[in-house]
């Protein structure tokens, strides 16, 4: 009985952690195409110029990817010693998004105004030769999101140091609109818009943010009972 409850554990401790596995290949194989297909959009950020996209993505794809690796073998194996391992990752990881997620509605306010600062630092690189991903990165955005600047097209006015702006800024598009000051620019930040954005959809990345921690929380369920039924069974430790 207690011989088939633990091969019952071990096969679904193994297929959730071979889809948690194939999530992290999924990321990691996105993260690489970004990394090569878009090397030249870059972070908005000039205090964190690794910080892109595509980095997060590899950084993220990685991390899932040796998680399930250790908890599909851990299974399989029936090794107490890399089922703990994959417990405490997850526990670690769980944690720390946490304690983030607390210094951020705390320092809410700090923290909104030093992203605004640190991209409007980010400005001044604009039209600076070895920062055309930074370049590519605002046109996009302003582009997209109809936008201008962080909190308004003046930003571009005290970054680029003269009355001009982004020919995304302007709101009929053409080459050099931007410095004609008697075009029509869009009038809102992309800072403001951006936050439009998060409000609009905080509903849908509290679900996102809530099925990440039930994955969590069931993958270190999994393991620590199977864990605990290896124990009991008298499965000695293999190194």
């Amino acid at each position: 009985m207690a011989r088939g409850c633990l091969c019952c554990l071990k096969y679904m401790m193994f297929l959730f952690n071979l889809v948690f596995w194939l999530c992290g290949c999924g990321l990691l194989g996105v993260g690489i195409w970004l990394s090569v297909s878009q090397g030249s959009f870059a972070t908005f950020s000039p205090s964190f110029p690794s910080l892109s996209a595509a980095n997060l993505v590899i950084a993220v794809g990685s991390i899932v990817m040796v998680t399930g690796f250790l908890g599909c073998l851990g299974a399989i194996k029936e090794n107490k010693c890399l089922l703990l391992s994959f417990f405490i990752i997850l526990l670690i990881i769980l944690l720390a998004e946490l304690i983030l997620l607390i210094l951020f509605f705390v320092y809410m306010d700090k923290v909104s105004e030093n992203a605004k600062k640190d991209l409007k630092d980010g400005l001044a690189l604009y039209n600076t030769e070895n920062n055309v991903g930074l370049k590519n990165a605002w046109n996009i955005i302003q582009a997209e999101w109809k936008c201008c600047g962080v909190t308004g097209f003046s930003d571009w006015h005290e970054a680029l140091r003269e009355k001009v702006v982004p020919d995304r800024c302007c709101q009929e598009h053409y080459q050099d609109c931007g410095r004609n000051s008697t075009n029509m620019f869009w009038t809102r930040g992309c800072y403001e818009k951006v936050e439009e954005w998060l409000d609009d959809n905080k509903h849908l990345l509290g679900t996102i943010g809530m099925c990440i921690l039930v994955i969590q929380l069931l993958g270190m369920a999994f393991s620590m009972t199977l864990f605990q039924q290896i124990h009991r069974t008298g499965k000695k430790y293999n190194a």
